[in-house]
């Protein structure tokens, strides 16, 4: 499908996620359509390939007009005085990591919109659970996600040939997969790669724990299960046996060692372009299945919000509906149920068919992180005083565990 096509089919989307009866009791009636600001983080491709969206927007919408302003230079900083400064844009986007903001009063509740709309793209019970999870924040609704990237296994067929390794597959387990690890880890490659990505809160809910309980109220990465998951990551990352040292990574880089040919295996997101390295023959598996027999993965999400303080939020509210469904059908993985198919991934992404059916098996255990009100300093808490020692040896999982409970669960709402 070429790129004018694309565009004349999103045209047609977007017109009926628009309908003219949006118009009644619109602020912009009586005035012509408004303008509304939408800001992201997106470099100059991908700036390019959003405006065709927006455009695409403009010219079915009788009520609004997005004027878009890529900031792909230090996003959260701009955004964050932006916001202080009371200047910031109608629209912006926000990784799961920043929305917490939620809890601050910066983004617009849209529940009451969404319950008076009948859209695929409105309609929470389309969205997958665990991605969902960053938008249904405290009693309210902010925003809607518009990507759900699993983590999936990418892995160097070549490299498995050559050493006589069966391919992964959804049915390995985590023991399965540090075997093959370490039998595919000789002088001229290792097996496979960790740094601190994927998250270790992966290895944790894989192995049956949760670093924030359900209710938000607890930190239980001492529990066995806990444990288990920490000590499996612990035991592999810079372990030469399998893995790369973390001077090795720093020398040769992370990602381009995969591409380099030098690491079988890696762990990356499922929209990631390392099936398409020249000279790579790539697969693409679910991580391994876990106790409940699940392949439970990471996946990064992020939404786009309203400004709560924008002037025309009804408008906003249209947009951002018809922004999203935009972006549904051009980044992958879509987050939404309906989508979860080959042919709308591929009609997405025409590049990611190979692998398509691999990436789609990762997509319904798929589950982003649970988004409290001091996210951010729950993080520095997690990284610091248990992640970054676990991993360098300082002490062990359990005493680690015990202590920075207690800090965590200090900063959990009460």
């Amino acid at each position: 499908m070429t790129k004018y096509v694309r565009i004349a089919v999103l045209v047609l989307l977007v017109a009926a996620l628009l309908p003219v009866s949006a118009v009644i009791g619109s602020a912009a009636g009586a005035q012509g359509k408004v303008a509304l600001r939408v800001t992201n983080w997106a470099g100059v491709e991908e700036a390019a390939e959003f405006q065709e969206i927006v455009d695409a927007v403009n010219a079915a919408s009788e009520t609004f007009e997005i004027v878009y302003e890529p900031k792909p230079d230090a996003y959260y900083t701009q955004l964050q005085t932006a916001l202080a400064g009371e200047t910031a844009p109608d629209l912006f986007w926000l990784d799961q990591d920043h929305m917490a903001w939620a809890y601050e009063g910066v983004l617009l509740d849209i529940s009451d919109y969404l319950a008076a709309d009948d859209r695929d793209v409105a309609n929470p019970d389309d969205y997958f659970a665990g991605v969902w999870q960053t938008v249904a924040l405290a009693d309210g609704i902010y925003g809607l996600p518009w990507i759900a990237q699993p983590v999936v296994l990418f892995y160097n067929r070549d490299i498995f040939d050559a050493m006589g390794v069966e391919y992964p597959t959804a049915d390995w387990t985590w023991e399965q997969f540090r075997e093959a690890a370490v039998a595919l880890t000789t002088e001229n490659h290792y097996g496979f790669t960790m740094n601190g990505w994927p998250p270790i809160h992966m290895f944790i809910w894989s192995f049956g724990g949760e670093v924030i309980s359900e209710d938000l109220k607890t930190s239980p990465i001492d529990t066995p299960e806990a444990m288990a998951g920490a000590a499996f990551y612990a035991g592999m990352i810079w372990n030469e046996e399998c893995c790369p040292s973390e001077q090795t990574i720093a020398e040769q880089g992370f990602g381009e060692m995969f591409k380099a040919g030098k690491v079988a295996m890696f762990m990356g997101g499922a929209a990631d372009d390392l099936d398409r390295v020249e000279g790579l023959n790539v697969g693409i598996s679910p991580v391994p299945k876990g106790v409940t027999g699940e392949n439970v993965t990471f996946a990064w999400t992020a939404a786009t919000v309203i400004n709560a303080k924008t002037e025309y939020p009804d408008e906003a509210y249209e947009a951002l509906v018809a922004l999203t469904e935009g972006i549904h059908n051009w980044k992958i993985v879509s987050p939404r149920v309906s989508q979860a198919n080959v042919e709308h991934l591929v009609a997405s992404e025409p590049r990611k068919a190979a692998n398509a059916e691999a990436i789609l098996e990762a997509v319904p255990y798929m589950r982003a992180f649970r988004i409290i009100p001091r996210f951010g300093e729950w993080s520095t808490i997690f990284w610091e005083d248990f992640q970054a020692p676990l991993f360098r040896g300082e002490d062990t999982v359990e005493n680690l565990a015990a202590d920075a409970r207690i800090l965590l669960e200090d900063v959990l709402p009460k």
